[in-house]
């Protein structure tokens, strides 16, 4: 556990990000009535006008302080839905649950299949299917932040409902429990062992295979959540498809550093993207020409679109022209950077002052409850 004090200035910097403000002209419609919904979240949609039986189903987390339709203006997903014929759901934390509106990714009672906002995702998957026969086997789901964490949560609680995801500037499954770590994992200091990680995914269902493909991104000057998380989450998800540590390509995208790792059968099964001098927030391309993207809170003009990329890594999104070019032979052969030693804990028989100090620090600061 890091000091009191770094805990309190990230505190205070939370609580300093104006909310997003909901647009009023919204393409989202709410969607409701999905099950009995225990996590207590809310839910929108977006059916493009003319959308076929059989169409993906693509699932949107938001992160902290943002919400639905917000995040939707800035990043485009409905425009691109309407482009290429897909729907999309996006899930929305309520201030009840959290008051700082972050899905509570770290949560036990939040990230266990069957119980809390993991259920109440699943439901609204389960409904969308069944009212707009979406395709049973082109669901995905990507998110920033605490949205981003809490895609990983789906991916790893519910791995045989997607597909593949994307997790932007976001963390592992099962690494933190606890508020005060999940703030140690957002620094990048603890965590589970290495050879651990996967373990996390496979123990959160009786599922064994196939796993989803994977697209991970972040920002190299995130200084909110580590971009060791970005390392982390692929070393936690190369093992389960059986990719070797090096990545098999590397390249330059729109002048961003881009790895590919290939399963056995030379399927792309995971790609980052480390996007050079970006800080915390979705990677946007708003100059490009018809994006629909726009810049707000954690939503950054990168010249490289997220959005698009990662439905064409999908595969329910056409070719985009970008400026690809390959990296030099020594890069080609660069391996994942290992996570960082566990950390060790104070116990609470010893720190138990010291855990009811950041406790008290978080309520007032709105991130607990």
């Amino acid at each position: 556990m890091r000091n009191l004090s770094d805990t309190l200035v990230r505190l205070k910097r939370f609580r300093t990000v104006p909310p997003a403000s909901t647009p009023t002209n919204s393409r989202l419609e709410l969607f409701a009535g999905f099950g009995s919904n225990p996590g207590r979240l809310k839910s929108w949609i977006y059916v493009p006008e003319t959308v076929d039986v059989g169409a993906p189903l693509v699932v949107v987390l938001h992160g902290c302080t943002q919400n639905a339709r917000s995040y939707d203006e800035s990043s485009g997903w409905s425009r691109l839905a309407d482009e290429f014929g897909f729907v999309v759901l996006y899930p929305e934390q309520q201030r009840a649950n959290n008051p700082n509106l972050c899905f509570n990714w770290f949560s036990p009672a939040n990230t266990a299949r069957g119980q809390g906002e993991a259920l109440s995702i699943q439901q609204m998957i389960t409904a969308v299917q069944t009212r707009h026969h979406t395709h049973a086997d082109k669901v995905f789901v990507n998110g920033l932040s605490a949205g981003g964490a809490m895609a990983a949560v789906m991916l790893a609680t519910y791995p045989e409902v997607f597909a593949a995801g994307a997790v932007i500037a976001g963390l592992p499954y099962g690494v933190a429990s606890t508020v005060p770590e999940a703030f140690d994992r957002m620094r990048g200091h603890g965590g589970p062992a290495l050879e651990a990680l996967a373990e996390l995914v496979k123990n959160a269902s009786t599922h064994s295979g196939p796993w989803p493909r994977l697209s991970v991104w972040h920002g190299s000057a995130d200084s909110t959540v580590d971009q060791l998380n970005a390392s982390a989450l692929i070393n936690q998800w190369l093992p389960l498809h059986g990719a070797p540590a090096a990545p098999n390509e590397v390249d330059t995208v729109n002048g961003y550093p881009h790895r590919v790792w290939r399963d056995a059968s030379g399927r792309a099964v995971v790609e980052e993207y480390s996007v050079t001098g970006l800080g915390h927030g979705t990677p946007l391309d708003v100059i490009g020409s018809d994006h629909g993207e726009t810049a707000a809170p954690f939503m950054l003009d990168a010249s490289i679109s997220s959005t698009r990329l990662i439905a064409t890594f999908w595969g329910i999104a056409a070719e985009q022209n970008k400026a690809s070019t390959p990296a030099s032979p020594k890069a080609s052969s660069a391996t994942i950077e290992r996570a960082p030693p566990r950390a060790q804990a104070v116990p609470l028989s010893q720190g138990s002052g010291i855990q009811r100090t950041i406790e008290d620090a978080l309520r007032s600061a709105g991130l607990l409850k």
